[in-house]
């Protein structure tokens, strides 16, 4: 069927089978999708994958069964086309074959006479779902992990038909939803119940008897005792919900992303166009896109994500972790709250918040609670977890309460006399192999546990907020920080469902040393002069989740200014103090409301009269980072590139199509021309020479 071929292609086979379901006068044909695995390695489609699921699709229909249905092993449906398989692509015509192939075997099942079902009994994405969107009808399961099209968030697009099917199945609202806003959120994906009320799906069952029940549903269907019935897609305003989407990539992305683009044209070339011609021009888009730079650095990110962070490089052995069956935290303000619930819901084990006063101490189990509330509210979490949960955390203004804690973390004020305070009045509370570990965002490990008798139980435990979404954890080992006390740490991460990576005690660290040095040049810029809406527009082509100064109102001007001091008493050469970042911190004003700069801030800002352009203030942005990274490998900081974009990704929102950071620098020839030399060999994230 197909001269392509991918060498390392783990094969999803599709095992045909026939079954006898009540009602019906002969069998049904039931194709089963399974790579051999289990979960943890989801069935993938690449070029034998498809074969197989050809010749079972041919052998199906051979039998004339009463219908065909299409399911997928235990937990899993399929996970779309196998991606590892893209880079290893020669040309131009075998990306238009992969595309091609693709498009003929799914349209089998769309264009059978026989009565197609697609049993999405997991987690289904990209061409996964996809295969499901081809087929006549469809039952979900309500356990399935996840379903999506994320496709763009990597450089791609759906390229098996998605593009076509779902805007004309689900209405352009909803699909312009799926296929370009949802993975443009940190790749956010549909849970059942939201795919089903969305359309997606024609009926919605439970988990347990999910197979048999789906057989006598699509046997009411092909009997007639079952009528199916969608909406109509209002076609009058795709032309405006599409203008409105391309208006947002713009003001969001301005052309940064070209797959979201090409979605777009896709979506909008749905409207009208019949099937063959809609896909054919998804194999042009598909075939442009793999062979982008873009793509190459999405890859290399996704790899970041689902498996280096899974494995975090310089992690001591994990049977080196104490078990941990109490959990300290010292302070009961916003972010300690948010810990405190954390580690409630992931650890199930006592957490006791302390702060100076009853008020304190009051006011965040109260925050706690009330997040526990809303969640129930919601339908996030029933009745009976809640419960347990309310039990779990409570609060105490006396620190005794750690005596029989074996994980302690404070989340007091950023001031490293404060700390040390901290740490030395509870080293006599708690017991010998405690560990002590601290929420500080730039202070020195080392220094913090300098004066203790066992400082090598203290470890850096840098959540970033909001703690709930933002999946990174710096780990920062001190200079006396021991193994045992490391593995903890990493154990109680993954229990967390935190990515974690190891880094060195090093001034900021990892993600606040970057983005401190990378505020800092926007920032001198306005000190020279600089209008700061130029200024704040000027990183615009790199597609950042925020600009400049909206990323500066998150953070907070006064912790930026406190973190800037720290990395400007350790770097004097590298990293400014900016007195107009003092006065935005100092007036007590938003320094942009609703996505403008408030005049009132940028009147009190004194400045030269030195402005420099749009492209200056992005060179001298980017110049700087190059700098900071090349500076922060050499000092061993982490262990390679890869966990710098890690960091970046998982803490800092920065996009798949930058692979990071170093991709981009790579990409744009800055690696080169500041340090010397690339981050990272070429090909590894960025196409071959």
């Amino acid at each position: 069927m197909s001269a392509l071929v991918a060498p390392n292609e783990v094969v999803t086979k599709a095992l045909l089978r026939q079954v006898n379901v009540p009602g019906l006068d002969r069998p049904a044909a039931l194709i089963t999708l399974d790579n051999g695995f289990d979960h943890t390695k989801p069935n993938t489609f690449g070029p034998g994958g498809l074969a197989s699921l050809d010749e079972a699709i041919s052998a199906a229909l051979a039998a004339e069964p009463a219908f065909i249905a299409v399911t997928g092993k235990p937990y899993i449906f399929c996970v779309g086309a196998d991606i590892t398989s893209l880079p290893q692509l020669a040309d131009r015509a075998q990306a238009l074959e992969i595309g091609r192939l693709g498009h003929r075997v799914f349209a089998r099942l769309k264009d059978s006479a026989v009565p197609t079902f697609a049993f999405v009994n997991g987690a289904a994405m990209g061409g996964g779902l996809e295969l499901a969107l081809h087929c006549h009808y469809r039952t979900l399961s309500a356990g399935a992990a996840a379903l999506a099209l994320p496709e763009v968030s990597l450089g791609l697009i759906p390229g098996w038909g998605g593009t076509q099917l779902l805007p004309n199945l689900i209405g352009i609202p909803a699909a312009t939803q799926v296929i370009i806003q949802n993975p443009l959120m940190q790749n956010k994906m549909l849970k059942p119940k939201q795919a089903a009320e969305l359309g997606i799906a024609d009926v919605l069952l439970e988990p347990a008897d999910f197979l048999e029940r789906s057989l006598e549903w699509a046997a009411g269907v092909v009997s007639g005792t079952v009528t199916v019935t969608r909406p109509e897609v209002d076609k009058d305003m795709w032309a405006g919900v599409l203008y409105f989407a391309r208006q947002t990539l713009d003001a969001r992305l301005h052309g940064a992303v070209p797959a979201a683009y090409k979605a777009l044209d896709l979506l909008e070339t749905a409207k009208d166009a019949d099937f063959a011609t809609g896909t054919a021009a998804e194999d042009e888009a598909l075939a442009d896109l793999i062979f982008s730079e873009e793509l190459r650095s999405g890859l290399y990110a996704f790899d970041l994500v689902q498996r280096r962070a899974k494995r975090p490089a310089g992690a001591p052995d994990k049977g080196l972790a104490r078990p941990v069956t109490k959990v300290g935290i010292v302070g009961a303000g916003l972010m300690a709250s948010q810990l405190a619930l954390l580690f409630a819901r992931r650890l199930q084990v006592p957490v006791v918040l302390t702060d100076l006063d009853q008020s304190r101490v009051d006011k965040g189990v109260a925050y706690v609670h009330a997040q526990i509330e809303k969640a129930v509210s919601r339908g996030r979490m029933d009745k009976g977890t809640a419960a347990k949960l309310y039990g779990l955390v409570s609060g105490s203004v006396d620190k005794g309460v750690f005596a029989d804690a074996d994980f302690v973390i404070e989340a007091v004020f950023e001031d490293l006399d404060v700390k040390k305070q901290v740490w030395a009045e509870l080293e006599k509370i708690v017991k010998p192999e405690a560990v002590l570990a601290t929420n500080t965002s730039s202070l020195s490990i080392t220094a913090m546990a300098a004066q203790l008798e066992h400082p090598e139980r203290v470890v850096g435990f840098h959540f970033f907020n909001p703690v709930a979404v933002l999946p990174l954890l710096e780990i920062v080992r001190g200079e006396r920080t021991d193994d045992a006390t490391l593995a903890t740490a990493f154990a109680v991460g993954k229990q967390l469902k935190k990515s974690s990576v190891l880094v060195s005690d090093a001034p900021a660290f990892v993600v606040n040393r970057l983005l401190t040095r990378f505020l800092g040049t926007v920032l001198a810029a306005v000190d020279a002069g600089t209008p700061l809406e130029v200024a704040d527009r000027a990183l615009d082509p790199l597609g950042l989740p925020m600009r400049p100064f909206a990323l500066l109102q998150l953070v907070g001007p006064a912790v930026a200014y406190h973190v800037g001091g720290t990395l400007h008493a350790a770097f004097p050469d590298r990293f400014g103090v900016s007195e107009n970042l003092k006065r935005i911190a100092d007036c007590g004003q938003r320094l942009v409301v609703d996505d403008q700069i408030n005049d009132e801030v940028a009147k009190l800002l004194v400045v030269g009269d030195q402005p420099l352009t749009e492209e200056q203030v992005r060179q001298n942005a980017l110049d700087a980072l190059a700098q900071e990274i090349r500076l922060m490998l050499d000092e061993g900081v982490v262990a390679e590139a890869q966990d710098i974009d890690l960091c970046m990704i998982l803490g800092a929102g920065w996009p798949f199509h930058l692979g990071g950071v170093t991709p981009y620098l790579d990409r744009t020839g800055t690696s080169e021309r500041v340090t010397g030399r690339r981050f990272l060999p070429r090909g590894v994230a960025s196409l071959p020479a």
